[in-house]
């Protein structure tokens, strides 16, 4: 937890030192640059879950790697 939480004030850091923006903006960007992680994973999500949907053979392909690796690491 502590490198995640290092990791945080380095870009809180970054973003108040390096912003161009006011000072109000500047400490909002900084407080809220994790929601750009947050929101990259539920874009991928969302779009692979949509490839199983959408293409059956991306599902297949998925379903049988899962299990490959499971049966791999039992």
């Amino acid at each position: 937890m502590g490198l995640f939480f290092t990791v945080y004030l380095a870009g809180v850091a970054v973003g108040l030192w390096r912003a161009d923006a006011p000072p109000a903006r500047r400490i909002g960007l900084a407080l809220m640059w994790p929601v750009a992680l947050a929101a990259c994973l539920v874009t991928l999500t969302t779009l692979s879950v949509a490839a199983v949907v959408l293409f059956p053979l991306v599902g297949v392909a998925a379903v049988g790697g899962a299990a490959g690796l499971w049966w791999m690491l039992r």
